[in-house]
């Protein structure tokens, strides 16, 4: 059973690369100009983002460098030790929703300095499959197709980062704990 999964996981991304081409040819859409067409599109759609996406890193590099990150997991550092919590994800609840690069890094970190096995490293490792780059997909999405007001997004995508957050460590601490 394992090997037909392995053959399946091998083919299937090329599989459905032949595919679609060749249906479409079948159905008579002009393949190679209908590709062209949607490039030029994704093209002026990257640089229409490109304002908003330097905008998101200036503003997570100055919450970073402004001591704020540091600042709130100080604060935060007693509640989480009562609940049983480790207070070295803290930083990562609230990376996930600005960067993925951040988060990621910080994961990695966290993964060699205490291991993969250790309640830290699954945490980080839950946390990073639970949550999303909330603001970063707000960014890039609403930017791409020109919504300024994404307030009721906003609330609802950081809410559910929150959530996501506080059921990866219930669940770690459950199943691990």
């Amino acid at each position: 059973m394992l090997d037909w999964i392995n053959i399946i996981s091998a083919w299937a991304v090329p599989m459905m690369i032949a595919f679609i081409p060749l249906y479409a040819f079948m159905k008579k859409v002009p393949v190679y100009e209908s590709f062209v067409d949607g490039a030029k599109d994704g093209f002026s759609t990257a640089i229409g983002i490109i304002p908003h996406l330097v905008g998101m890193m200036v503003a997570i590099s100055v919450f970073r460098a402004s001591g704020a990150l540091e600042f709130f997991t100080g604060w935060m550092g007693p509640l989480l030790k009562m609940l049983h919590v480790p207070p070295e994800v803290m930083p990562l609840g609230i990376l996930r929703p600005l960067t993925g690069t951040g988060s990621l890094a910080f994961t990695t970190d966290l993964i060699k300095t205490y291991g993969p096995d250790s309640m830290i490293g699954r945490i980080a490792s839950t946390v990073q499959g639970s949550t999303d780059t909330t603001l970063y997909v707000l960014t890039v999405y609403f930017g791409a197709i020109g919504i300024r007001n994404g307030r009721y997004a906003l609330k609802v995508g950081l809410f559910s980062d929150a959530i996501g957050f506080v059921a990866a460590i219930a669940v770690c601490l459950l199943i691990f704990g």
